[in-house]
């Protein structure tokens, strides 16, 4: 069960509008060993936005 979360770690995203807003999500580190970059609904920005992983 622990090699299970080492390879898909929880990440939380933030917004890139600068509202504070995050997602909290898993990614696949096999799959995506950089930062994680989510195009998301902001809704206190009413607006699709970038969300980058957050460290």
């Amino acid at each position: 069960m622990a090699a299970n979360n080492e390879l898909r770690p929880i990440v939380k995203l933030r917004s890139t509008a600068g509202t504070g807003y995050t997602y909290v999500t898993r990614k696949n580190r096999r799959n995506d060993p950089d930062r994680l970059v989510l195009r998301k609904y902001d809704p206190i920005a009413r607006a699709h936005v970038e969300f980058r992983e957050q460290r």
